[in-house]
């Protein structure tokens, strides 16, 4: 277990790199911003000198690979973190510096355990792309496929689990403050951050993920994903089919292969829209980097390091609300926020439509340029505090993953409407999914489903009341406080101990810096 003085001294050298980028300011301000916390943050960034803009971008950039991907998840984040910084975090560029060649090939050798010769026929030793967490070659195999190699970085699943504790510490801590931090529940941010990371460093998910979304998109024509070779995939090496095609943001090169650019656009919102709310199970990492046009004109995505997914119910909610704020039905829209239990139950239904009210009526007979799905929904966050709506992580990162969506959209062609291309496919889902017909066939079959288990629980019922009989029932047992449940609570009773320790290490960590030791 880490010792808190070591949590305290990591988080002081990135306090210090957040203030010299300006990036604390805005938290030390906030008024919803603990008292502790702002002491600490006066104490870190004491004597350091701060930009006049904040760039938290560049601030997780210079604190290293794990606070890339934090950036990542808090970009998903504008009730946390705020809009100015949302919006910055999203030019965070998740690019370092490439591993020597041979470092790949080491790695690419220790993973499987024999000399990449005989696995590959022959690998570029430029990388086509160099990652916080892994670095791209272009290869052939032995067998003539030309792939796209992925390798992660020599020592990155060390250094991602010792920057990931800190973050579970200090989350754990800014939760115990209780009031806004708690709502906001920071621990489940940094639980799914820690998820979604695991996920991308071991590179058979990502395999994985890449096979079923391309099997959930199967009947989807003009958009594909790249064909996994299994037989050179494994946790530190991903190898896959080399797509030539045109990145979906040169516009002009697009143009030159003769694409229509708005067929594209129409194309990559439905896509998405079948992904999410039809599978449930979407890329949600649809930078303009990661989609390619083949000449034929079909999309396709690369790198899914991050996923995201809804179950049913969720998505039947998601498509609801969709379509009452297109719609203008916002008691509606509200009724779906209580039922979903997304606001709790002592607020008033009414209330909380008038509130949905305030946020689709400006957009309504908005000229198209002016229309944003993305508005929208950052209009929905900004009402949620005043209704004590805890965030909900699998619609944030579906929230971010929209508004990408819309951005590439809107650039490849300015005049769409994202609400006109996604009403008639969500209007026909919800006929073909939550319609009378729908309806009943679920009811018929989660009826046979519960008949069907009734004999296995009334074997379980039997297994935990016997009949009586045989020796008599014993008496209750009374209770006794274990061992290590009287060390679990001296160890709670030493909590004033580790405050002390907090600010006694902040104070060395301020020192350090102040007199040089540090840089």
């Amino acid at each position: 277990m880490t010792a808190p003085a070591t949590h305290v001294w990591r988080l002081g050298k990135w306090a210090r790199t957040l203030a010299r980028h300006g990036a604390l300011r805005g938290i030390a301000r906030d008024p919803n911003t603990p008292t502790p916390v702002r002491r600490l943050i006066a104490a870190f960034s004491l004597g350091t000198p701060k930009k006049r803009e904040p760039d938290y971008a560049a601030a997780f950039e210079a604190i290293g690979p794990a606070a890339i991907k934090l950036g990542q998840t808090l970009a998903t984040r504008p009730d946390l973190v705020g809009e100015d910084a949302t919006r910055n975090l999203l030019m965070l560029q998740d690019s370092l510096p490439p591993v020597p060649f041979a470092a790949i090939t080491a790695e690419i050798e220790r993973a499987f355990e024999q000399p990449f010769g005989k696995i590959y026929a022959e690998i570029d030793p430029v990388p086509v792309g160099s990652a916080s967490i892994a670095q791209v070659h272009k290869g052939v195999t032995r067998d003539g496929q030309t792939v796209a190699i992925k390798v992660l970085r020599p020592g990155i699943r060390e250094r991602f689990a010792r920057d990931i504790d800190t973050y579970e510490w200090a989350a754990a801590h800014l939760e115990a403050f209780g009031g806004e931090a708690r709502r906001l529940r920071p621990r489940l941010t940094i639980a799914n951050f820690k998820r979604w990371t695991l996920r991308e460093l071991d590179l058979r998910r990502e395999a994985a993920s890449a096979s079923e979304l391309a099997e959930a998109m199967r009947g989807f024509e003009g958009y594909a994903i790249p064909t996994v070779d299994w037989d050179r995939t494994n946790g530190r090496v991903l190898t896959i089919e080399w797509i030539d095609g045109v990145k979906i943001s040169d516009h002009a090169a697009l143009i030159a292969a003769g694409h229509d650019l708005p067929v594209l656009a129409r194309r990559l919102v439905l896509a998405f829209l079948t992904q999410a709310i039809s599978g449930g199970f979407f890329h949600a990492d649809m930078h303009q980097g990661n989609l390619l046009v083949r000449p034929d004109g079909t999309i396709v995505a690369i790198d899914f390091g991050i996923m995201g997914r809804i179950d049913r119910r969720a998505r039947a909610w998601l498509a609801e609300i969709l379509y009452g704020l297109t719609t203008g039905n916002y008691r509606r829209v509200a009724e779906i926020h209580f039922e979903a239990q997304y606001v709790p139950a002592h607020h008033s239904v009414d209330e909380f439509a008038t509130a949905l009210r305030a946020v689709g009526e400006p957009m309504r007979g908005k000229p198209v340029s002016e229309l944003s799905v993305g508005q929208m929904l950052d209009g929905l966050f900004a009402i949620t505090r005043d209704f004590d709506m805890q965030t909900q992580p699998h619609l944030l990162l579906l929230q971010k993953t929209m508004v990408m969506v819309e951005g590439i959209a809107t650039q490849l062609d300015p005049g769409i409407n994202m609400w006109d291309v996604s009403a008639p496919y969500v209007r026909s889902w919800i006929r073909d999914e939550l319609g009378p017909e729908a309806a009943l066939a679920d009811k018929i079959r989660t009826d046979v489903e519960t008949l069907l288990r009734i004999p296995d629980l009334v074997r379980r019922i039997e297994e935990r009341f016997p009949p009586r009989g045989g020796a008599p029932e014993q008496a209750p047992l009374p209770d006794i406080e274990l061992l290590w449940e009287r060390r679990r609570g001296e160890r709670e009773r030493r909590w004033p101990g580790y405050a002390a320790a907090l600010l006694i290490g902040g104070a060395a960590v301020w020192a350090g810096f102040a007199l040089g030791w540090l840089g």
